[in-house]
């Protein structure tokens, strides 16, 4: 009976699996495959050899290392104040109970709902008026406060079950508010932050639309918006297109699995609480 029971989560695991791993493993195919083998065989066939020059032609022309290392600054300064400052604030509305915090968390939660356009001209001018427009400075401040709304959203929720006894007990051994979140709060929800950490790492990465807007130099362009930007000005072969697929999504997974004991971890500790 349990074996029936577990079937059914098992086969749509499988099969939500089969179709992530499937499309990845077409482009990685196509990317090492010629024009001419793709033309005539197709993409699904398998290649005779690998054949690179549509990664290099691809890397040389968008200037992909600082393109990676713009995505990987910006993804990871994100990721990193965010975490930050959503502990700062779930810890104010969790624990420190402040006042009116359910009109606080209505507030972020109305953050999280609000689409990227509705911000794309604010942004921009205000952007403009600071003196950061076209700036990885920018960049980063808008993504930590909008990752920051979900995170604060969902810590509180964490630490508004955190025991009190640990607290009050802290209090009276004398620690101050800064010594309990730094040496009690903060290594308990160790497991939350990582998540938090990955996620906001991997959205950031994704991100196109505001780095497009924010970002018109070429110096200063992230890797997703180098690939759409390519696509839409030069014309490239489907090898190429594909190379830059792969080039694209490759540091993300690559992240994803450095990370993947911290994010199971966490995603565990959650469900047994």
């Amino acid at each position: 009976m349990t074996a029936l029971r577990r079937y059914p989560v098992l086969l749509a695991l499988c099969l939500a699996a089969l179709f992530m791993v499937v499309p990845f493993l077409v482009v990685a195919v196509n990317a090492v495959k010629s024009p001419a083998e793709y033309a005539q065989n197709g993409p699904l066939s398998l290649p005779h050899g690998l054949y690179l020059d549509g990664l290099k032609d691809f890397w040389q022309r968008v200037d992909y290392t600082r393109k990676l290392v713009n995505s990987v600054l910006i993804s990871g300064s994100v990721a990193l104040l965010a975490t930050a400052l959503s502990v700062l604030n779930a810890y104010a509305i969790g624990i420190g109970r402040i006042r009116g915090r359910t009109w606080v968390l209505a507030f972020f939660v109305l953050a999280n709902l609000l689409p990227q356009e509705a911000l794309v001209y604010p942004l921009y001018y205000l952007s403009k008026q600071a003196g950061l427009y076209d700036t990885r400075l920018s960049v980063i401040i808008v993504f930590t406060v909008i990752q920051s709304a979900f995170g604060t959203y969902l810590l509180s929720a964490v630490l508004r079950q955190f025991p009190r006894e640990i607290v009050e007990a802290a209090r009276i051994d004398g620690a101050n508010k800064w010594q309990i979140l730094v040496r009690i709060v903060v290594p308990v929800s160790r497991p939350t932050l990582g998540v938090l950490l990955v996620f906001f790492f991997i959205w950031t990465w994704n991100e196109f639309l505001l780095p497009l807007v924010m970002l018109i130099s070429n110096d200063n362009q992230t890797v997703s918006v180098a690939l759409g930007v390519l696509q839409g000005q030069r014309l490239m072969d489907a090898t190429m297109t594909n190379a830059a697929a792969l080039l694209g999504v490759l540091p993300a997974i690559v992240f994803f699995l450095v990370f993947q004991r911290t994010l199971t971890r966490g995603i565990a500790v959650g469900a047994v609480k």
